[in-house]
């Protein structure tokens, strides 16, 4: 439905805090390499669980080779974002790491203009522009 991403990113926000938190509590003593590989493992290991118990797992549709090399490239850009992420919470603390990484939303609306030729209206800027402004403000807090 065209109305239901409003509560599907609401849930995947309310997500991201808990594995910002969960995810720092459980860097103590471990490898940040191995706590993203256990992490996507949980990941890899979950989504199959769902895709198959929805049916969703079988036969489908060859999709298009660039669709195949974007999902890829994603994919290899979500991993690095995993990589660099553990490492930065093993490092520095969760309330200032967690507004850094996002930062992503100003990177996202910035990306989503230039490549997918999007439009924001000055509101829209606006918006990005404090959402940039407190995560530095909460991350550079003493």
């Amino acid at each position: 439905m065209a109305g239901d991403w409003f509560f599907w990113a609401l849930l995947s926000a309310a997500f991201a805090a808990a594995t910002a938190v969960l995810a720092k509590a459980g860097t103590d003593g471990i490898d940040p390499d191995l706590a993203t590989l256990v992490r996507t493992a949980v990941v890899l290991v979950a989504l199959g669980a769902l895709v198959a118990a929805t049916g969703k797992w079988g036969p489908a549709e060859r999709p298009p080779a660039r669709t195949v090399l974007l999902l890829v490239l994603s994919g290899l850009a979500t991993g690095a974002s995993w990589v660099c992420y553990f490492r930065a919470l093993q490092r520095g603390d969760v309330s200032k790491v967690a507004p850094v990484d996002k930062l992503s939303v100003v990177l996202v609306a910035v990306f989503a203009v230039v490549f997918l030729r999007e439009r924001l209206t000055t509101h829209e800027w606006l918006g990005v522009a404090l959402v940039g402004t407190g995560a530095l403000v909460l991350a550079l807090k003493r």
